[in-house]
């Protein structure tokens, strides 16, 4: 917790995704080459965290700062939306969030469209080992509804379905 707040009170004005992937990506930690987070500072690709405050065990920490990481997370929100703007002929893939990123997705679809984006012909895809009804909802049926692309349901583990995937679009890329 120490370390994750101190990286967002550092850098979270880059967002905090950011934040905690340069922290991970300069620090000295065990198997921070596996780290997404990581990576992604490293090359620079967005990569966007979305807090609800109060539901993570950080959020009891006694270095948490709620403004830094509200605005951190307000940060990365914005970055998310800028991507689902650019999402035209584009693909989502919503993987075991029952909840919090469903909702997330559904708003920044729905700043994009209203401040003029044209996303459409997107394909949406939902997976986890249980489906549920805000992801079929808010990912699946709702983005997609009216002839605007096409969303689908995947139901599995993800220690095997993810590798299918990954296989499946490597063999039609070919």
């Amino acid at each position: 917790g120490r370390y994750i707040n101190k990286a967002i009170k550092k850098n979270g004005k880059k967002g905090l995704g950011h934040s905690v992937g340069e922290m991970k990506a300069t620090g000295r930690y065990t198997h921070r080459d596996k780290s997404i987070l990581a990576a992604c500072a490293r090359l620079g690709v967005p990569a966007t965290v979305h807090v609800a405050m109060g539901t993570d065990i950080l959020h009891i920490h006694p270095s948490m700062d709620g403004a830094a990481t509200g605005e951190a997370s307000l940060i990365d929100f914005r970055i998310f939306a800028s991507v689902v703007a650019s999402m035209q002929d584009g693909a989502y893939l919503n993987i075991g969030s029952a909840v919090i990123l469903p909702e997330v997705f559904l708003k920044a679809l729905t700043l994009a469209r209203n401040l003029g984006h044209k996303v459409e012909d997107f394909t949406t895809v939902n997976m986890d080992f249980i489906q549920h009804y805000r992801p079929l909802t808010n990912v699946v049926r709702r983005p997609t509804q009216g002839g605007t692309g096409a969303g689908y349901r995947l139901t599995g583990h993800h220690e095997i379905m993810l590798p299918l995937l990954y296989a499946t679009i490597i063999e039609g890329l070919d």
